[in-house]
Formats: C-alpha cells, sequence, structure tokens
C-alpha cells in the first residue's frame, strides 16, 4: 500500500529554509555565469531517446509520443546542450557559452540537480576550472580540487598490460605489487611540483600526458589543489584532462574537456543537493 504522503525514492522535495538556500544558490551562480558572459539555456524534458547521451539505455525513462517515437525523459544535459545549440540554434546564435540550471532524470525516479556549463570550442581546461573556482567562492564554499588525466592510466594499462579496472577500482596495493618503482612514486605524487620531480624516471611515453597535468595545475588560481595521476573515472564524455570538486567526502562539482561532433569543448556541473548539503552544514 502506498500511502498519499510518500514519494518515489530518488525524487526530490523543497521546502523552507532548503528550497529558499536552493533559490539563493542558483541565483547567485546565474548572476555570475551572466556576469562572465555566459548566457541561460533550458532544455526541453523530454527528447527522442536516441538523442540521449548515456552509456545505459536502461537508465533512461521512456515512453511513447502520438506516433509511437520512443521519447525519453532528459538523463543528461552536457551533450544535450551541444546538441541543441549546434543543431537547432546553430542558424539562430553564434554564442558559444552557456549555462543551465535543470535536473536530470534516471530511471526509476531519480532526479538530480545540476548547475551546469558548456564552453562550446574552447580548449584551454584551466580557464573552466578557474570559473568553477570562482563560483565556488562567490558562494562562500572551501573545497579541494582534484585534477587528473585519464590518458595516463591508460597508457600504463596499455604499455604495461595491467588491467584498467585495477586503476578504475582504486587498487592501490595491487598496483604496489607490481614492484614498478616509477608507478609507486607517481601513484604518491598530488602536486604539480611533486609530479614534476619525477619525470626523468618515468617512461617516455607518459611525458606528453603528465606535462600536461603539470601545466594545467600550475594555471589554476585557487589555495586548495591538488593532482592525481593514476586516478581514473570512466566519465560519459571527459576523455582528457578532468577534475572533480570535494567536500565534506561529497562531490561537488565534476568537469574537464570533451569532444562533441568532432567539436572540442569544455564544461563542468555543480551537483545542487550536494551543495545543498554542505550549505545548510
Amino acid at each position: 500500500m502506498i500511502f498519499e504522503h510518500e514519494i518515489p525514492t530518488g525524487s526530490r522535495l523543497y521546502f523552507g529554509k532548503i528550497a529558499k538556500l536552493k533559490r539563493t544558490l542558483e541565483n547567485t551562480s546565474s548572476v555570475f555565469l551572466e556576469d562572465n558572459g555566459f548566457e541561460e539555456i533550458i532544455t526541453p524534458n523530454f527528447s527522442y531517446s536516441g538523442h540521449q547521451s548515456i552509456d545505459n539505455d536502461k537508465a533512461l525513462i521512456t515512453l511513447t509520443d502520438e506516433v509511437n517515437n520512443s521519447l525519453a525523459l532528459r538523463a543528461d544535459s552536457t551533450l544535450d546542450v551541444v546538441r541543441i545549440i549546434s543543431k537547432r540554434l546553430g542558424r539562430a546564435t553564434i554564442h558559444k557559452k552557456w549555462f543551465y540550471i535543470q535536473p536530470v532524470f534516471t530511471y526509476p525516479a531519480n532526479e538530480t540537480y545540476q548547475i551546469g556549463v558548456e564552453w562550446i570550442g574552447h580548449h584551454c581546461v584551466s580557464e573552466i576550472i578557474n570559473l568553477n573556482c570562482q563560483l565556488l567562492e562567490k558562494i562562500e564554499i572551501e573545497t579541494l580540487v582534484q585534477i587528473a588525466n585519464i590518458n595516463i592510466p591508460m597508457i600504463v594499462s596499455k604499455e604495461y598490460d595491467i588491467d584498467i579496472e585495477l586503476f578504475k577500482n582504486g587498487e592501490i596495493g595491487a598496483l604496489f605489487e607490481l614492484n614498478f618503482e616509477w608507478l609507486t612514486k607517481l601513484i604518491s605524487v598530488k602536486s604539480a611540483d611533486e609530479l614534476e620531480a619525477i619525470l626523468d624516471i618515468l617512461p617516455d611515453c607518459l611525458h606528453a600526458e603528465c606535462q600536461k597535468l603539470i601545466n594545467i595545475a600550475n594555471n589554476v588560481k585557487y589555495h586548495n589543489v591538488n593532482i592525481s595521476p593514476i586516478y581514473y573515472s570512466a566519465m560519459k564524455y571527459y576523455d582528457d584532462i578532468y577534475y572533480r570538486v570535494i567536500k565534506d567526502h561529497l562531490t561537488i562539482a565534476k568537469g574537464g574537456g570533451y569532444k562533441s561532433d568532432g567539436i572540442n569543448s569544455l564544461g563542468f556541473a555543480l551537483y545542487t543537493d550536494n551543495l545543498l548539503k554542505v550549505i545548510e552544514g
């Protein structure tokens, strides 16, 4: 029996103080982003399911339209925004800097509210990280920014026949047991200076990607930054330098570079509900 007061697991309800905090957070973010040249876009809640950029089709909440075309509730905003800007609005605007404040929906009834930014055709990752950090400072949250390069663990896995799952699952003990001195040191690296100090002992195949990570980290203007060269997360679209923002064991934001329809772009998403948990304290 379902009682009248119950709501589906994963759905969101905001009222009183928390509703006011959410409105203030979203308003502060929108003003900041507009001041930095971003325009707002609100994409349809529904789209044709074939347009959804999500790895697991079973996570889609689907239905059909009046002529039996398959529809889905929006399950992702990043590539949805880029697709609509390039395909639908391409002749109506040349603007490349966009933000959105909206939820995504996944099966069975999960709502995830996001404040997201997409910078279409831009490729300087440090600039998007700095923008993300400035926004966090604007809403007065102290965080840790962790920067990684997905290419580093992928190269190590390929060149040394190491199962990528060891990196994906964070099995550090198993990686230590391989007894590669350079890998042991690489695992322990936390800063750009530390990574630069061990470049000479790293395999040649890693130099370019490690130097890229060093350069990005050195151009991030935030007081609490670390790097994690062997961190690997199978992101849906971030395919090079990417980062996450952490506070009180919660992921506050994720972002990085990605490619859509052959165009290199940058983006990040703030996770509204985790932010509210931090703000509410």
